[in-house]
């Protein structure tokens, strides 16, 4: 048996920092490293659920994005001084009001890989989001949500809990429909299952709407009404404050302030949600414990987003290679080795081992009826 599964927070701060990783480079070889060490990860940890096998749904939407991105780069793509013609469209001519968008003309090579990298800049963050998404159980994710975005959390749960359901619906249709020696493909097959699975949406969605009516869902406690108006004051102005430290250290000029205003909106951010979550008395059963393999897993994946912004501080060519003049990219070692950090999670939380049943006792035959 397998020891307790992470907890679900950690998989999703794990992802999201990879996706910050990969909002740092355009590098092609630093983006498809970060795409296999997800899936890698999602490979060897993933459990065996229906809400874990949306990685594949995730990866076909990431490269469906990186064909419209680069059919886009072809028909509207901004003319680059490159010297590689592919081909040479015919040309729209258009109002001065939109200088600047072209439609048609010269397809470079240089545009084109301007494009790539681009898109796989994407891609990445999408198969991020697809492998926390399947890693980790987002009904456990609700219940680790405190009280005050308890409501905000069952709207995102079900908003992500509804494209794996929805995958499994299909696929359960389509199996049914071959056993019965039935077309599954086509417009005639998409038309005959896609009305059962709307079904069986509709119907999932009314047993979730009852399940919650009768679970008590949005009945609040009364509060004061000077607690009321202060929570209100210290989550409005915290975020204020977060947005303003954000802007100071994007910003050259406010590299004294940011930090400071940025720690003081999350502290009074938090206040506020803390005493937002009066408002929303429930229990938890059996909460998901935060322990060391939660900070492990964690910190593997917010030391690649961090080593990988220092390195395109640091080597920012190695990291964003152009495409004027047109180069092959190069694979920097040391931010390839920070990549491979993000691996630590396959080490320290394994996929949880089912037992194997064991054989049941031989039954013996049922006496046959008299004649």
């Amino acid at each position: 048996m397998a020891g307790p599964s992470l907890h679900p927070g950690a998989w999703w701060l794990w992802a999201l920092a990879l996706g910050t990783a990969a909002t740092r480079t355009t590098n092609p070889l630093l983006l498809a490293l970060l795409i296999a060490t997800s899936a890698y990860v999602v490979a060897t940890c993933r459990p065996n659920a229906p809400w874990a096998r949306s990685y594949t749904a995730f990866v076909k939407l990431a490269l469906a994005v990186l064909l419209i991105r680069l059919v886009f780069a072809v028909v509207f793509g901004s003319p680059l001084p490159g010297t590689h013609v592919i081909v040479t469209l015919p040309e729209v001519p258009l109002p001065d009001w939109a200088q600047g968008i072209r439609l048609g003309g010269k397809v470079t090579a240089e545009t084109l890989v301007k494009a790539l990298y681009d898109g796989l800049r994407l891609v990445t963050l999408l198969i991020c989001v697809g492998a926390a998404n399947s890693l980790a159980n987002p009904t456990r994710l609700l219940k680790s949500l405190p009280g005050a975005l308890y409501e905000m959390g069952v709207a995102v749960v079900v908003a992500l809990t509804y494209a794996p359901n929805l995958i499994a619906d299909v696929q359960r249709m389509r199996a049914a429909r071959r056993l019965r020696g039935r077309p599954d493909t086509g417009i005639r097959g998409l038309l005959h299952v896609g009305l059962p699975v709307l079904e069986g949406a509709l119907e999932r969605s009314v047993a979730l709407a009852a399940a919650m009516d009768a679970r008590g869902y949005g009945r609040t406690a009364d509060v004061p009404p000077r607690v009321r108006r202060t929570t209100n004051a210290l989550t409005l102005g915290g975020l204020l404050g977060v947005c303003a430290g954000t802007y100071g250290l994007l910003t050259a000029e406010g590299g004294t302030y940011g930090l400071p205003v940025l720690l003081a909106g999350l502290a009074a951010a938090l206040a506020g949600l803390r005493l937002g979550g009066r408002r929303t008395p429930r229990t938890r059963y059996r909460p998901d414990p935060w322990d060391a393999r939660a900070w492990l897993v964690t910190g593997s994946g917010a030391a690649v987003a961090a080593l990988l912004t220092l390195a395109a501080t640091r080597d920012p060519a190695a990291l964003n290679p152009g495409v004027i003049p047109l180069v092959a990219p190069t694979l920097p070692l040391w931010p390839a080795a920070a990549v491979l950090l993000g691996l630590l999670p396959t080490f320290i939380s394994p996929a949880p081992r089912h037992p194997t049943p064991r054989n049941p006792a031989p039954r013996s035959p049922a006496p046959k009826e008299p004649s």
